[in-house]
């Protein structure tokens, strides 16, 4: 494998990049006419340095890659690898604190800090060391300056002052050259994701992928995730055009993409002849201007930031006030009412009543969030005028009063009128599905009913994300929970948990109600292509159908929330962290940590910087590095053995990641940290083995402290968690935050394992019984079960028989599948497939339509 020993700068985020992400396809330069003999001995470098990576070559790829010129082949080779460097997180050195880890780590914590404690009390330079006796081995390490005794602690073994902790200058005496450290086996296992690298073509193929890449980000219905965000911008400024429209559709469904591609289009002013008209054409809720504008001026589109909005040119505010104008005005001041002071800042960047006479819907609207008053001055007249055409307004001496739906809807509710509310909440069908859990809740057996049939009507113009979580929560509810958790919506992934005070509902009509459901995404999947075989992998039935996406962190693989995968037999955990100051966080302490907890969640132990190791080696910690200076920034590891956590009775092993001085993520020049699933015990092997990584995630978010995921020791399980953990003060550490962490990794263990979020693997089969004649499921075992759809049977009815002992003799042929859902790409199927595979393993993309999670439940969006 390659070894990194210096940092580079960040390389800026290519469309290759982006395509040998989404696509795992590689572009190689045009041939040369005469290729290098030596060209093929620089391929199979590459195929070592690439393996060692835990990716492969197809042979397509492998011939294009021969037949260039040496020069060429090496320069796209390293463009390559640190593209894929870059994922894996193999682009930083990654240097622990005790270099020989885990082996080094000292295994009593306390003797080790009592040492640290007296050397900083009562060492003194040109003396004798206060520990060990031996004259003339104190000196000062450079820049802390604090006294070390070269015979106590080992310059070839530790990697910063011994005393804070702090990174110190490398050329300081003190540190020597460290051990080295066994070569790792070429034989050790090949990672899950392994992924083999296929042929994308030339220039013109490379360009036509990024537009059908950049197609696919469009039609998505919900937000985006931050990778998918960073994909769209790098997409559009690659093969956007602001002159020709042609790849822009005319409808954009997700509110929030729509506000980032709308203002890619103003940013070129000498554009806006053609691109003012196309925007303000899908301008077609007031909350979409006020997202326009929040993007213009660097905030988020979801509008949880209220950055300082930018100055809006002359053009720009017509085009919006023109836009806002033909908006019916009792919406447009409802959502005026929903965030007034962040409107009352776009009024000063428009001045719609210096307008008011083009556009005077556009300033009755501003006129009732400012409660103008009226007198018998020429606007007051105009708004008058505008109120009076205006259905369910009334203009009085005091203003406007458009009439309120919000408020009638709170009104009803709070009153338990169910008939109301339903009336009122049928005419936002989306509305209505979202506080279908709510108005079940209130309703009679006659109000049920009513609930019911509009439930039925509404259905079908619904968003598919809502539909599934109101299913999933509607499902659950037969039962009184413990709690109820809640992922407000933020910059940040929180959970918030609450005691769940609500009685059980009944379970006739909860069984209706899922029905409806049910049959509504059943009724769409029918709608989409049909395939004669679908192959459906068991194994998805740990997975999460994805939400909440807009706060998922960039990650090497895109696992959703929730979701959970088996940690392989005999094999070890190594957690891992890097950081790198900036000049904004200063010196900056992050932690990596781990709670141990029993079958209760009671806490048993802790391995962080207080505790080195538990149980032995059943869990070791690298050492708490303190600084992370540029250029090489610090890095932290856990070793877990989950054999021994076992027999040591842990049941759950919660990571954690502390901002320890309260620096929060985002401010940090670089952060990420993931996991390693590894052959090799102790310090056989590179510390960071790229090869291993199983999943990198960036830490970006504004907390200051996040879970990203729980192990399940016993059943040898790890759920990926993905959130932050609200922290105040400074000082943070697992002893300061075990019980919060212990209620979030409990309840939220217990949320995705209750049924209360629909699983990608029940969703798969439902699209599987829905589009396919013959649905062969694939088992952990490798074998094989096929369930065809028999004559009279609906598809509801051919959904709950897949997975269950009233199979089919006759087995269908997974290799005839057109429809496929896989944990792992590893089946050969005919090319137009259409397939989502966690780990695409050797599915190239070039020859089947490759899924993201997030597209199988856009898939499904209301006609």
């Amino acid at each position: 494998m390659t070894t990194v020993d210096t940092i580079t700068a960040h390389r800026p985020w290519s469309t290759s990049a982006v395509l040998l992400t989404r696509r795992g396809a590689v572009y190689p330069p045009a041939p040369s006419a005469t290729a290098s003999p030596q060209a093929l001995a620089g391929v199979t470098l590459l195929e070592s340095d690439l393996l060692d990576r835990g990716f492969l070559v197809s042979a397509e790829l492998r011939h294009a890659l021969a037949a260039l010129e040496t020069a060429t082949l090496a320069e796209a080779g390293t463009a390559l690898l640190a593209d894929i460097d870059a994922a894996l997180g193999a682009d930083r050195p990654h240097q622990p604190l005790f270099r020989g880890f885990p082996e080094s780590t000292p295994t009593d914590t306390m003797a080790f800090f009592v040492d640290r404690v007296l050397t900083v009390l009562l060492q003194v330079p040109e003396q004798p060391c206060i520990l060990c006796g031996t004259p003339g081995t104190v000196h000062a390490v450079s820049p802390c300056a604090h006294l070390v005794c070269r015979s106590c602690f080992d310059g070839a073994d530790f990697s910063a002052c011994p005393i804070c902790h702090r990174r110190i200058d490398t050329a300081d005496p003190f540190l020597h050259p460290a051990a080295t450290r066994p070569a790792a086996s070429p034989h050790r296992a090949l990672p899950e994701r392994l992924r083999v690298l296929s042929l994308g073509g030339d220039t013109s193929a490379r360009r036509s992928h990024a537009a059908a890449e950049l197609a696919t980000l469009l039609a998505r219905t919900g937000a985006l995730s931050p990778q998918d965000t960073d994909d769209l911008t790098v997409l559009l400024n690659d093969v956007g055009d602001r002159a020709d429209l042609s790849w822009l559709p005319e409808q954009l469904p997700s509110r929030e993409t729509k506000a980032r591609v709308l203002a890619w289009l103003l940013d070129d002013r000498s554009a806006f002849a053609a691109t003012l008209p196309a925007v303000t054409a899908r301008l077609t809720t007031a909350t979409d201007i006020l997202r326009l504008l929040a993007v213009r001026s660097g905030g988020d589109p979801s509008l949880t930031d209220a950055p300082r909005l930018t100055s809006v040119p002359r053009p720009l505010r017509r085009a919006l006030l023109g836009a806002l104008d033909r908006l019916d005005p009792t919406l447009a001041t409802e959502d005026f009412r929903r965030r007034p002071a962040r409107w009352k800042a776009v009024a000063e960047r428009l001045h719609p009543f210096e307008h008011a006479e083009l556009f005077p819907r556009a300033a009755l609207a501003f006129a009732v969030l400012r409660s103008t008053p009226l007198t018998d001055d020429a606007l007051s007249t105009r708004l008058r005028q505008t109120a009076d055409r205006t259905a369910g307004a009334h203009a009085t001496a005091d203003g406007v009063r458009p009439p309120v739906w919000a408020g009638q809807v709170e009104a009803a509710l709070a009153a338990a009128d169910v008939a109301r509310a339903v009336k009122l909440l049928t005419q936002r069908p989306g509305e209505f599905v979202r506080r279908l859990n709510h108005l079940l809740c209130l309703a009679s057996p006659a109000d049920a009913e009513a609930v019911l049939n509009a439930l039925s009507a509404a259905a079908p113009r619904v968003a598919p994300a809502v539909l599934l979580s109101a299913l999933g929560e509607v499902r659950t509810r037969t039962t009184r929970r413990e709690s109820r958790v809640f992922f407000p919506k933020g910059g940040s992934a929180r959970a918030h948990l609450v005691a769940d005070q609500r009685a059980p509902l009944d379970g006739a009509v909860v069984g209706r109600t899922v029905a409806v459901l049910t049959a509504e995404i059943l009724r769409r999947a029918e709608q989409l292509p049909q395939a004669d075989v679908a192959v459906v992998d068991a194994e998805l039935t740990g997975l999460i159908a994805p939400f909440a996406e807009r706060t998922a962190s960039r990650a090497l693989v895109t696992l959703p929330r929730g979701s959970e995968l088996p940690v392989p037999d005999g094999r070890t955990v190594r957690l891992f962290l890097h950081w790198m100051e900036s000049a904004t966080s200063g010196r900056t302490d992050l932690d990596l940590s781990t709670a141990m907890f029993g079958h209760d969640w009671s806490h048993i132990a802790t391995c962080d910087y207080t505790n080195l190791c538990y149980a032995d080696t059943a869990a070791v910690h690298s050492g708490d590095l303190t600084s992370a200076p540029a250029p090489h920034g610090a890095s932290e590891f856990v070793d877990l053995d989950l054999k021994e956590l076992a027999a040591a009775g842990v049941r759950y092993v919660v990571a954690a990641v502390y901002s320890f001085n309260s620096v929060p993520f985002v401010e940090l020049e670089d952060a990420f940290a993931g996991l390693m699933v590894r052959d090799e015990p102790g310090v056989n092997g590179p510390v960071f083995d790229a090869r291993q990584v199983e999943q990198r995630f960036d830490l970006t978010s504004p907390a200051k402290a996040c879970l990203p995921m729980v192990i399940d020791v016993q059943a040898r399980t790890m759920r990926w968690l993905d959130i932050v953990q609200g922290v105040t003060g400074t000082h943070h550490a697992v002893h300061r935050h075990g019980d919060s962490m212990a209620a979030l990794g409990r309840h939220l263990t217990a949320l995705f394992s209750s049924g209360a979020r629909v699983g990608l693997g029940e969703l798969a089969t439902w699209q599987a019984a829905a589009r396919a004649t013959n649905v062969v499921v694939r088992h952990l075992d490798g074998s094989t079960t096929s369930y065809g759809r028999r004559v009279g049977e609906d598809v509801a009815a051919f959904a709950a028989r897949i997975g269950t002992m009233d199979d089919d003799a006759t087995e269908a042929d997974p290799s005839r599948a057109t429809l496929a859902y896989l944990m792992r790409g590893d089946v050969e199927l005919p090319a137009g497939s259409e397939v989502y595979a966690l780990h695409p393993a050797g599915l190239d993309s070039s020859a089947v339509r490759l899924l993201a999670a997030s597209e199988v439940v856009t898939g499904l969006a209301p006609e």
